[in-house]
C-alpha cells in the first residue's frame, strides 16, 4: 500500500459524517466540564486553552461542510484530525490536571474515528498516541503503581475498541466488495452483468470528444446464439451453460479493439461495448467473432464436437443512434437483420432518417420497452 493510499479514509462521505458527530460529541463533553469546572486551572491561560479547544472542536465538526471532501483527502486532513485531537486533549489536561474524568472519554473519540475510518496502521498509531498521552497525565497526578494500573485498564479498553471496530469495518468492506462483484460480474460466464454493461455504455456515450476529433464514437455489438433452444432441448441445460461459457471465452480472446467491455445481457444474449471505435472496425470485429465461433466447436463430455454459430448486430453512436436506449434499439435491429438473412453472420444497423434506425429498430425498441 502506497503512503498516499495509507493516509486516505475508507470512504470520504462516511469520514465526514463520523468526524462531525465525534467532534460535536467532544465539544458537548468539554462544555459540560467547563460549566461545572471542579477545580481552577494551574495557570491563568487555562480558560483560554479550554475555550479555544472548544471552538476548535466545533470548527472541525463543520469543516467537511465548507471544504470539498476530495480536497481534505488530498491534503491528508483525515489522518491529521485524530492526531490533532489527541494532542489538544493532552494540552487541556496540562492546564487542568484534574480533568482526568473528561480526558478518558475524549481520548476514545479519536480512536473511534481512526479505527472506523482510516487504515489499520494509522488507527494503530492514533491508539498508541492516545495511550501515551493518557499515561503521561496519569503519571503526573498519581503515584507510579496506581498510574500504571489505571493505564493498563484504559489502554486495554482503547486497544480492544480499536481492534474490534477495525475488524468489523474490514468485514463489512469484504461483504460490500462481494456484493459489488456480484452486481458487476455474471456468475456463469464471468462477463459483466447488464447493469455494469449499461454503466460502461452510458459513460462512453457521455464522453466529450476532444478538440482534434480523436473520439471515433462508440459501438455496441449484440451477440445471440443461433438455435440455442435446440441446444438445450437436445443436450440439456448444463450443455447450454457450457456453450455460453465457451462463447464468453471466444469473445474475450477475439474482441480486443476499442478497450472492450464484454457482458451478458441475459439468457443467450451477449454484448460488447467498443469505445473510440468506428463502425467499420466494429463490423470487422463482429465478423471475426462469427468466424471464430464457427471454427471453434464445443466438445462435449463424450468427445463429440457440437458446432455453434452466432448472429451479431452492430450499432454505432453517433452513426446510428445518440443515446443508450436508441443504441440498443439499433443493435437489436441489426441482430434481427442477421437472423432474418440466415443467421451465422454479422450485420450493421439499418439507417433511417438523419442516420437513426429504421422501422425495424423502432419496432424492436417498442417490443423491449
Amino acid at each position: 500500500m502506497s503512503t498516499r493510499a495509507l493516509l486516505q479514509p475508507r470512504d470520504e462521505r462516511s469520514a465526514a459524517v463520523v468526524s462531525s458527530v465525534l467532534f460535536v460529541a467532544g465539544a458537548v463533553l468539554l462544555l459540560a466540564y467547563l460549566l461545572v469546572e471542579p477545580t481552577p486551572p494551574t495557570s491563568s491561560s487555562g480558560p483560554v486553552v479550554a475555550w479555544t479547544l472548544l471552538a476548535g472542536l466545533l470548527a472541525f465538526a463543520g469543516l467537511p461542510r465548507v471544504v470539498p471532501l476530495a480536497r481534505l483527502t488530498r491534503c491528508c486532513v483525515w489522518p491529521t484530525l485524530p492526531v490533532v485531537g489527541v494532542a489538544a486533549i493532552g494540552g487541556l489536561v496540562a492546564v487542568y490536571p484534574d480533568a482526568e474524568n473528561i480526558a478518558h472519554p475524549l481520548l476514545a473519540l479519536p480512536v473511534l474515528f481512526a479505527a472506523s475510518q482510516l487504515s489499520g496502521p494509522v488507527a494503530a498509531a492514533v491508539t498508541a498516541m492516545a495511550i501515551l498521552v493518557d499515561g503521561a497525565f496519569l503519571l503526573a497526578i498519581e503515584d507510579r503503581a496506581e498510574a500504571l494500573v489505571d493505564l493498563l485498564y484504559i489502554g486495554v479498553v482503547l486497544v480492544v475498541i480499536a481492534v474490534l471496530l477495525a475488524r468489523a469495518v474490514a468485514a463489512q468492506e469484504v461483504l460490500v466488495r462481494a456484493l459489488q462483484h456480484q452486481a458487476a460480474v455474471d456468475a456463469l460466464t464471468g462477463l459483466a452483468t447488464r447493469r455494469a454493461l449499461d454503466e460502461a455504455l452510458a459513460s462512453a456515450l457521455t464522453t466529450v470528444p476532444t478538440a482534434t476529433g480523436a473520439d471515433r464514437g462508440t459501438a455496441l455489438v449484440l451477440v445471440d446464439v443461433d438455435q440455442f433452444k435446440s441446444i438445450n432441448d437436445a443436450h440439456g441445460h448444463p450443455v447450454g451453460d457450457d456453450a455460453l461459457v465457451h462463447l464468453a471465452g471466444i469473445l474475450t480472446s477475439t474482441v480486443r479493439t476499442g478497450d472492450p467491455v464484454i457482458g451478458r445481457l441475459g439468457g443467450d444474449e451477449l454484448a460488447v461495448v467498443l469505445r473510440d471505435c468506428p463502425v467499420e472496425v466494429a463490423l470487422r470485429r463482429a465478423e471475426d467473432l462469427v468466424l471464430a465461433v464457427r471454427a471453434t466447436p464445443l466438445f462435449l463430455t463424450d468427445g463429440r464436437a457440437l458446432p455453434l454459430s452466432v448472429s451479431v448486430g452492430v450499432a454505432h453512436a453517433p452513426e446510428h443512434a445518440a443515446g443508450l436506449r436508441g443504441l440498443y434499439a439499433a443493435a437489436d435491429a441489426a441482430l434481427y437483420r442477421a437472423k432474418r438473412a440466415g443467421r451465422d453472420q454479422a450485420q450493421t444497423a439499418p439507417r433511417g432518417p438523419a442516420g437513426f434506425p429504421g422501422a425495424a429498430g423502432a419496432a424492436l425498441l417498442t417490443a423491449h420497452g
